[in-house]
């Protein structure tokens, strides 16, 4: 091993490259989630920063989600998830990391 490379160093690098990679989360909202423009909104939040995935209204009253991109941008859609737009009333929330999907191509309401 170099000896002017430190091992702090190679910490610092492997956090660096963690946060380079994508992160993927499907997540599925409870409440008063549907009829509300929670699927508008979320497509809206969701291409604004910039990632990829869906959103869907299920048969059993929730929203489901998939998003992926960068870690920041995903994190703050997760925490948009947690309260959604003014009409809506989040109950529980439901996420779930994963594998990203090469095939996604921008954010869509399904």
């Amino acid at each position: 091993m170099d000896s002017s490379i430190k091992k702090e160093d190679m910490g610092t690098e492997v956090k660096e490259s963690e946060q380079a990679k994508p992160r993927a989360v499907v997540a599925v909202v409870s409440g008063r989630v549907q009829g509300v423009g929670f699927r508008y909104s979320t497509h809206q939040v969701g291409t604004a920063l910039g990632l990829e995935g869906w959103v869907v209204n299920q048969p059993d009253g929730t929203v489901r989600t998939w998003a992926q991109g960068a870690e920041e941008a995903v994190a703050r859609f997760v925490a948009y998830l947690e309260s959604g737009p003014p009409a809506a009333h989040v109950t529980d929330l439901s996420v779930t990391e994963t594998v990203p999907d090469p095939r996604l191509a921008g954010f869509r309401v399904r």
